[in-house]
């Protein structure tokens, strides 16, 4: 064997020791670098590297002869250097940063996009603090190729790391549907690797997720019902043990015991702090806590994903959902109201929820939605398929506040359901919604019957149905790859993603 063909071998052995490092190969990479720059002893390169002197060893001894050691230290050979820096990328550890021009776009996307919303705890994190979140993220840990989830992303840190790292495969995950919308069009305009999915964390994450991220960033509701409910859900969704979760949380120093039953709750889930770095995270707005918070690196235990952790659906700090405002049980006189409206007798509310379809219980089921941030009422349309359903919601729900936005949900179901949209009933505070389901056949009603099926898988059953059998199964996916808006949603579940994006698939599909 030549001398090339055995460097050949090495270089592949140490790759295989930064694939089994996922995220963390960053800074074996860096160790690299500095094996490619010149000589370096041992302590240095932990020294620098911050890379225990056990796995610097494990990787020097991986590249065997392609490194070589005398007095000054350990360096690259010279017949291997320049293949590793191709190989490993490290010159790219060093490219010089474009961080104005970065700064200036991530202006225009936090000026461009929709407004907070307080009951869903929306604080904008300020675009210098987005983009030192990228950069961090960047600098700590080996991003090219790998998947970073964000769970909630107000403040588009997902578009800022898809910027500075344009070979990560980034996940945004939110109930806001108008933050998806903005992010999809950025991503859109600018090419950046950037998915976007709806989920209320309450009720679970999209099976596509679980096991998937190797890095979950986010930002949650201040409470520790939120933290705990979206560490638990980060923990779902990491890939291994080499994977972490980042989360920003802040308390007021007037208030620590807050701080720490918070920190107590991340331990509960079996937390590992790797660090706290103070004052990380700065605001427009959050002044209770000084405008800022900390960034809590966090490694799971096999504990933390052992856990499954049943959450209220109170976990914010303000409005309808807040901790305060669980919702109330519906007294006999106010059940009795809506079954006078819907001549039938109705016993009980159904609790919300969506992560499987939904089965009716009675003739007419009524399902509780009074907490719903916005979101939930066309999940619950899409999950259920009874007859005839209702829907009680409160009367400022952004579906029924106008004409235009009650046609815009009644089209959007048009295929499923006839929609009725009763407001102030049955009290001045809600408003009724009542499904009446539709019986003609279309590809879109089959979509929107099996919300909970591989887009492309039940797109494909449709067509098939719709030819009599007479397309092949393989005719029928070529005619959905053609007609797709958008061809990655194919491999989803239509429940799982945004509302545009559902709109835009039921439009293709007619």
């Amino acid at each position: 064997m030549n001398a090339h063909s055995h460097s050949a071998e090495l270089i592949e052995t140490v790759h295989a020791r930064l694939t089994d490092a996922g995220v963390l190969a960053r800074r074996l990479r860096e160790v690299l670098a500095l094996l490619a720059e010149g000589p370096h002893p041992l302590d240095e390169l932990i020294r620098r590297t911050a890379v225990p002197r056990r796995t610097v060893e494990d990787l020097l001894a991986a590249a065997g002869p392609d490194v070589t050691a005398d007095r000054e230290g350990h360096r690259l050979a010279p017949h291997s250097r320049d293949r590793y820096r191709e190989r490993f990328g490290l010159d790219e550890l060093t490219a010089p940063a474009r961080r104005l021009e970065h700064l200036e776009l991530l202006r225009g996307f936090v000026a461009g996009g929709p407004e907070p919303r307080t009951a869903l705890d929306h604080v904008t994190a300020t675009p210098e603090t987005v983009l030192h979140r990228a950069e961090w993220l960047r600098d700590n840990y080996d991003m090219p190729g790998a998947r970073l989830l964000c769970l909630g992303d107000h403040d588009l840190t997902s578009l800022a790391v898809g910027l500075l790292c344009p070979e990560a495969s980034i996940t945004v995950v939110d109930v806001d549907d108008r933050i998806l919308r903005h992010i999809d069009t950025v991503a859109a305009e600018h090419g950046l690797p950037v998915r976007t999915l709806h989920a209320d964390l309450r009720f679970g994450v999209p099976p596509v997720l679980e096991s998937w991220a190797d890095v979950v960033f986010t930002d949650p509701p201040y409470t520790p019902e939120g933290i705990g409910l979206f560490a638990t859900r980060a923990a779902e969704c990491l890939a291994g043990a080499n994977s972490r979760v980042l989360i920003a949380y802040g308390f007021s120093a007037r208030t620590p015991a807050l701080g720490h039953k918070v920190q107590q709750e991340l331990l509960r889930l079996g937390m590992v702090f790797e660090a706290i770095l103070p004052d990380f995270h700065r605001y427009e707005g959050a002044q209770a806590i000084g405008s800022a918070s900390d960034l809590y690196v966090c490694q799971p235990t096999a504990h933390t994903r052992k856990l499954a952790l049943r959450q209220a659906p109170g976990i914010y700090t303000h409005g309808p959902q807040s901790v305060e405002a669980l919702a109330e049980s519906a007294p006999p006189e106010f059940l009795r109201a809506i079954g006078d409206h819907l001549d039938v007798p109705v016993p009980a509310l159904h609790d919300p929820g969506w992560s499987r379809p939904v089965r009716a219980a009675q003739d007419v089921p009524v399902y509780d939605l009074r907490a719903d941030p916005g979101s939930w009422l066309l999940r619950m349309l899409l999950a259920c398929n009874a007859s005839r359903a209702a829907f009680l919601v409160d009367n400022n729900h952004p579906d029924t506040t106008s004409e235009n936005a009650q046609r815009a949900l009644a089209d959007l179901l048009a295929a499923k359901y006839a929609l009725r949209l009763h407001r102030s009933t049955p009290d001045a505070e809600h408003a009724l919604v009542v499904a009446d389901a539709v019986h003609a056949a279309s590809t879109a009603r089959h979509l929107l019957e099996r919300a909970h099926g591989k887009v492309g898988n039940v797109w494909r059953e449709a067509l098939i149905a719709e030819s009599g059998d007479r397309l092949t199964k393989r005719q029928a996916r070529a005619r959905v790859d053609e007609l797709a808006p958008h061809p990655d949603d194919l491999d989803l579940r239509l429940i799982d993603l945004p509302r545009h994006r559902i709109a835009d698939l039921l439009r293709a599909a007619g």
